[in-house]
């Protein structure tokens, strides 16, 4: 997948070494961790406590999880997952992390353990990845310390992806909503669709889909089964809401992501835009901090105004000491509902009925990404299943499954490829 952008962007790839740091109880943490530093902030008893703690943890547990909290105390011990994971896990979900299911660890951060931590702390240089056996020279991916990035940010891939469509002969509808979906007797697809208020038809032989699995359950016709639908309506996400404040840079920072631990602030990541491309804050004079809020449409958070949003995100930036009173001068509010699809406790069985019910009724029916699928992909998995979809399509069979891209932690965290 890298290898497919560098071609595509070229010269529009910057090379970005990854500055990431955790803030937590008025202290700042490397990420990945630096073990000095660690035992820095927390000093040495702290830290023999937890190394005692993740020592007891492996010595003493045998059952297997029953949550994410049970998960990575088993990983990396109780002490570590209070310091570094829970605060944050819960700002993000909006729930203990004993009501979300263990399948979410599994997929996202499986591979990764302290032992591994430490050895790549110490060794980053030629830190080797273990797995069936063998040594690997590819990190795990949660510990990698260099990336690319598109030089006016990720709107470049879907640009240049949507001028390969139309090279090819596609057509792309901007400012379009789907308004109905119905399967026609002959097997084919009507997609009922309003733009700029007038009301089109389109028929195709088959239909990919990346929006909400719940929204689209709900909304072709015929229907599917009552249970299909019952396990739509009970798929769960959580939201997502920026505050983009322009800043005078009184105060500079080098991280492209600060990960706010801190429960006493309502921010959970902060971005510095102008780390990721200067290209991205055109005024080299200002700064621009994306302050990012985890929520759900139907907290009162959610329905704050901008102005009080940009209240908030203004003091909260202010007690991190990244600005000083005065500093923001301009700002704006972006709002990303069902950003995350939520893994708690009956997600995965709601799951398997839908894939069922899809495949049995539905065969030219596809589902992709991370909100077509309900599944916690990253951006190069949700554009995976993408890719497989179309060759399955082409070859008119079901060569390749799309719903175990990136199931497998190997291939998420290891760096194991998928066949393509």
């Amino acid at each position: 997948m890298e290898d497919l952008w560098s071609e595509i962007l070229a010269d529009d790839l910057l090379t970005r070494q990854r500055i990431s740091r955790i803030y937590y109880q008025d202290k700042f943490y490397s990420y990945p961790l630096n073990i000095a530093e660690v035992i820095g902030n927390i000093g040495k008893r702290q830290a023999a406590l937890t190394l005692a703690s993740y020592l007891k943890a492996k010595l003493f547990t045998t059952s297997s999880p029953a949550n994410l909290e049970d998960w990575l105390t088993q990983k990396f011990g109780g002490r570590l997952y209070q310091i570094f994971v829970k605060s944050y896990t819960e700002k993000v979900w909006g729930m203990p992390c004993s009501q979300i299911s263990a399948d979410w660890a599994d997929q996202r951060i499986k591979g990764l353990s302290l032992r591994k931590a430490v050895c790549n702390a110490l060794l980053p240089a030629n830190f080797l990845a273990l797995g069936n056996g063998k040594a690997r020279t590819r990190v795990i991916k949660t510990l990698i310390t260099s990336f690319c990035y598109p030089r006016l940010g990720p709107g470049m891939l879907w640009e240049a992806a949507a001028a390969k469509v139309e090279a090819g002969g596609g057509t792309i509808q901007m400012n379009t909503r789907v308004r109905g979906i119905t399967r026609k007797d002959c097997g084919t697809w009507q997609v009922e669709l309003e733009c700029n208020g007038v009301i089109s038809q389109a028929e195709v032989d088959h239909l990919i889909s990346s929006p909400p699995l719940g929204w689209l359950i709900q909304t072709i016709q015929p229907s599917l089964p009552a249970a299909a639908r019952e396990a739509a309506a009970c798929l769960n996400y959580r939201d997502f809401l920026t505050v983009a404040l322009i800043v005078k840079p009184s105060v500079s920072f080098p991280d492209h992501w600060l990960y706010v631990h801190d429960p006493d602030l309502r921010v959970g990541r902060i971005q510095n835009f102008a780390n990721w491309s200067p290209e991205m804050v055109p005024d080299p004079t200002m700064a621009c901090y994306g302050m990012e809020y985890f929520t759900s449409t139907d907290e009162p958070f959610w329905k704050q105004t901008d102005a009080e949003l940009i209240s908030l995100a203004s003091r909260e930036l202010e007690s991190l000491k990244l600005v000083q009173p005065g500093d923001v001068v301009d700002a704006a509010v972006v709002r990303q509902p069902k950003a995350y699809p939520v893994y708690d406790d009956d997600f995965n069985s709601r799951r398997a009925i839908l894939h069922e019910a899809i495949k049995k009724h539905y065969p030219n029916l596809h589902v992709v990404g991370r909100n077509g699928m309900h599944q916690y992909n990253n951006q190069d998995h949700s554009m995976m299943t993408a890719m497989l979809t179309v060759k399955n399509i082409l070859a008119g069979d079901q060569k390749y499954d799309v719903w175990q891209v990136n199931q497998d932690a190997e291939y998420l965290e290891s760096g194991a490829k998928t066949e393509s």
